[in-house]
């Protein structure tokens, strides 16, 4: 109970210097790095050497720092990304060509992949593509599809390779990430970088059971018989309201559980103490009992009868439901030529950030601030108003850097915790969640049970489309309202279906609460629509390119909720794309088919396409964004951009479309990011909006600014602005005229000339049809993909994609580039391996995320139809990119095998058994 660690010396060389510091026995080199020398450019993931993020050289081979214990180093050089980009010219090529290249995007496993690369181009300096996966294979990165990687590592050993050209950074134009430099030299200071060594850390005591009731003991004598425990947190230090939840009307999640816990890792209370005292912390002895309760894991048993109740005022565990209909789609459906139907079920997929969440928070002046990784600042800071019963004036939310989140960092975790400590403690506090606390306990992709039959006329025309979708949305509906309403809208896909019925419910469970996750409940409902068309398409004896084509929208047809539009509408576009490849591909899979049968092989393989479009922003709901810029009298140009970036590029996609707008060089630009105090509301970074909602705010801030500086010349719109030290110069037909910045009166925040413009995209609400207006634009895709299959085995492998992708306008086609190659990566292992089960996958070890070695070549084709209300016609992209993925996966394997698998992901077990059962008995 009163454990004593001895601390021991050990001495080795650290970037060229040599050190010494005191440690534990067993204490791991990647803590002694970062809280001893602020190594904070070694990157924690995992804790347990699978994802690489803490990757060191030691004597100049790489190894994972989480796993090595500092007493190996004695004596030893050990190299950190810091001290390799000063030193080592490999890395600093690295440097350049990984933001040549795009090869970061969030930049959480950017220094892992640069120290192993720099390790690979020691030894092989002209690495070809097979070597790089090779060296690289034990880091794992969440974004970028690994594609980018590869080329940024390939280029570095090409001393001959042709730098990036510099650009204005105009909208178009292909430039480097503005906020690169940190991603590339390891000092972006992430959710566990803020926090001083020495400050007080939190230990949550979570929830053994899926469903439990629990009675705390003695909590004084526990704090009393414990050195260096600061204090215990429960439920009943939750000055305001203990509840919170993103959706008005939905907020049901308790910060800590009172009396009985819904699902297993549920917070019951925290254990605040000094950084030894935490270091011996051990969570049996904390004084709670637990009693299991009855609980139910799946829609089925959630919705018998006899199932336990989850929440008084949810009848039958269903937490609400969506519906959209047009037409008669019974009576189209009897009268068709031809019908399909299937039942096609998805489980749990964890977002596996590689970034676990992490964060600080102090008490400065009276007020408590929160530093964390979070999509959603202001989100946070209306959560925590409710929580802490405290003015929000009071209260200021400080993002880090974000490694990751594909949308479950929009909803709180640890931030209540935070700001709670430091409030009873009155001193800062630290909390960084383990990975397996991250897996337990927060957010998951909806598992799906979905019922779809599709009819079709003989001439290929659809006639009928019955859809219905029970989501089990776990113990808390987090943003299952939303993915309820979101899916009927979508579960049509982006053709022309007159006679639709779409139906969706989403149901509790005791298991993990399900929330967003890149596409919010599309990706499953594209399985089971563009699988069945494949099979419609071949009961018609028709080209499944082809009867897409047949279908497909455009301007001026009606979606199934009624919304008309007139221009951009791209699925066309992106199916005709896919032509070249779909006829080349499916001769060159024959042939190879051919040789594998003659020569007695079980490999074969398939070609699939799948298609789907998303729509971008809230549905049917406001969905603001505010952008504010301003000139000091020095001459400086800030612009507060308070979307978060969490790797998809919004810090240079809106910096370039207000820069395009302004008329000046986009690097020209000091950008602040967001912060609740000094930075305007830019919305959450969710739903594919940040380009389009805080994009449209940049552009007509960039134009307000603009219009206001030429006023001051009465110069028209077709003069140029140059800003320079003090003055801005406009000049026009030959002729110039110089305004001297210090004779203009400055504002509060010293800006002589300012402006703060909103967008909020215009949507109606949709009737009790689903009828009406639920998205100002949507985005459209269309994949190919090529698969790979072992017949006796049942193993499958993708060698190979096309993508096509209606974006309006590229903003900046290589980041276009990154993100589809990114999505495609998450909808293959949602495809093929990933499958998160509560109490069984909570480490990135039982629970496999692609890696480098996974993702194939990817060909990208960017289709540019420009959208109406999108900044110069740009949509959005980022959930589109994996909705169209894993059902041309699927059409793959069924074009390789023969054999139709109706769930996912599709494991070797699962493919096998699906083609033994299709085998002659």
């Amino acid at each position: 109970m009163n454990k004593i660690l001895t601390r021991q010396l050990t001495t080795f060389r650290l970037n060229g210097e040599d050190v010494a510091a005191e440690v534990v026995p067993g204490e791991r080199l990647s803590e002694t790095l970062r809280e001893q020398f602020d190594a904070r450019d070694v990157k924690i993931g995992c804790n347990a050497g699978d994802c690489g993020a803490c990757t060191v050289l030691l004597d100049g081979k790489p190894v994972c720092a989480c796993l090595t214990p500092v007493h190996q180093a004695e004596g030893r050089n050990v190299e950190t990304l810091r001290g390799l980009v000063s030193e080592d010219p490999a890395s600093r090529r690295l440097v350049e060509t990984f933001q040549d290249k795009g090869a970061a995007q969030c930049g959480i496993c950017t220094p892992g992949m640069i120290v192993s690369a720099t390790a690979l181009l020691r030894r092989d300096p002209s690495p070809d593509e097979e070597a790089v996966e090779d060296a690289l294979g034990g880091v794992l990165c969440r974004c970028t599809g690994y594609r980018k990687i590869i080329d940024a590592v390939v280029e570095a050993g090409d001393l001959q390779a042709d730098q990036r050209p510099e650009s204005a950074g105009s909208v178009g134009e292909d430039i480097r990430r503005l906020d690169g430099h940190g991603k590339v030299h390891g000092t972006e200071a992430f959710g566990d970088d803020v926090a001083p060594a020495g400050t007080l850390e939190i230990k949550l005591i979570r929830s053994p059971f899926p469903h439990a009731a629990f009675v705390f003991g003695d909590l004084d004598a526990y704090v009393a018989t414990r050195p260096g425990i600061e204090a215990v947190l429960t439920a009943a230090d939750v000055a305001g309201l203990n509840r919170f939840g993103v959706i008005p009307g939905f907020e049901d999640q308790p910060v800590f559980a009172e009396t009985e816990t819904r699902f297993r890792g549920e917070a019951v209370a925290a254990v605040i103490g000094t950084p030894s005292a935490m270091r011996v912390f051990d969570p049996e002895e904390f004084p709670v009992t637990w009693t299991a309760l009855d609980s139910v894991a799946t829609v089925t048993d959630a919705l018998a009868d006899s199932a336990p109740l989850l929440h008084d005022d949810r009848k039958g565990n269903v937490m609400c439901g969506g519906f959209v209909a047009c037409g008669d789609a019974q009576s189209a459906l009897k009268s068709a030529d031809v019908t399909v139907e299937g039942q096609f079920d998805s489980g749990f997929v964890e977002h596996a950030y590689i970034e676990p969440e992490a964060g600080y928070a102090e008490i400065r002046d009276g007020r408590v601030e929160v530093h964390a990784c979070t999509q959603a600042p202001v989100m946070d800071l209306d959560a925590l108003e409710a929580i802490l019963g405290m003015d929000r004036e009071k209260i200021r939310i400080i993002p880090t850097g974000v490694g990751g989140g594909f949308g479950s960092k929009l909803d709180i975790s640890l931030q209540p915790y935070l700001a709670i400590s430091a409030l009873k403690t009155g001193r800062p506090v630290r909390l960084t969640y383990s990975r397996t606390e991250s897996m337990q306990s927060t957010t998951k992709r909806h598992p799906a049970a979905i019922k779809l039959k599709i009819g079709a006329t003989k001439d290929g025309r659809i006639s009928g489309f019955d859809f219905y979708g029970d989501f089990n949305t776990g113990a808390y509906a987090s943003w299952g309202p939303t993915v309820a309403n979101r899916v009927p809208v979508h579960a049509s896909g982006p053709y022309r279906i007159a006679d639709y019925r779409a139906e969706s419910k989403g149901v509790h469970t005791h298991c993990p609460p399900s929330g967003a996750f890149r596409g919010f409940g599309v990706p499953q409902s594209a399985l089971a629509q563009e699988t069945l068309f494949d099979e419609l398409a071949d009961k018609l004896g028709m080209d499944a390119l082809e009867f897409r084509l047949l279908n497909a929208l455009e301007d001026n047809v009606p979606t199934v909720c009624g919304q008309i539009f007139g221009q951009g509408v791209g699925i066309k576009p992106c199916l005709e794309a896919l032509r070249p490849s779909w006829n080349d591909e499916r001769e060159a899979v024959e042939e190879f088919n051919e040789v594998s049968r003659t020569e007695g092989h079980t490999i074969k393989r398939g070609v699939g396409i799948g298609a789907g479009w998303y729509g971008c922003g809230n549905t049917s709901l406001p969905n603001p964004s505010t952008i504010k810029a301003g000139i000091r009298a020095d001459g400086t140009l800030v612009l507060h951009q308070g979307a978060m970036d969490i790797g998809q590029g919004a810090n240079t996609v809106i910096t370039q479309i207000f820069a395009t707008a302004l008329g000046v060089p986009a690097g020209q630009i000091e950008r602040v990011g967001a912060d609740t105090d000094v930075t305007p509301d830019a919305g959450k970074t969710s739903a594919s909006r940040q380009t389009f909602v805080s994009g449209n705010a940049a552009r007509l801030s960039g134009e307000a600014m603009r219009s206001d500086i030429l006023k001051l010349a009465n110069a028209s719109s077709a003069a140029a602005i140059t800003i320079g030290d003090g003055v801005i110069e406009i000049t026009e037909a030959g002729e110039s005229h110089l305004i001297e910045l210090s004779r203009l009166e400055p504002d509060a925040e010293g800006y002589v000339l300012r402006s703060e413009e909103t967008y909020d995209p215009p949507t109606k609400p949709l009737d009790e049809n689903g009828q009406g207006v639920p998205y100002a634009q949507f985005g459209y895709a269309a994949h190919l993909a090529v698969v790979e299959i072992d017949i006796r085995l049942g193993t499958a492998r993708v060698v190979k994609f096309v993508a096509a992708h209606d974006v309006g306008r590229a903003i900046n086609p290589m980041l276009v580039e990154g993100q589809v190659q990114g999505g495609i990566a998450q909808g293959l292992g949602m495809a093929l391996m990933e499958e998160y089960l509560p109490g069984r996958t909570e480490n990135l070890h039982d629970y496999l995320i692609p890696t480098i070695g996974d993702i194939p070549p990817i060909e990208t084709h960017i289709i540019e139809q420009p959208d109406a209300h999108g900044p110069y016609g740009a949509k959005g992209l980022g959930e589109h990119v994996l909705i169209p993925t894993a059902p041309a996966i699927l059409n793959a394997i069924t074009h390789a095998a023969g054999v139709r698998v109706r769930s996912v992901p599709v494991t070797p077990a699962r493919l096998r058994a699906a083609i033994k059962s299709a085998e002659p008995k």
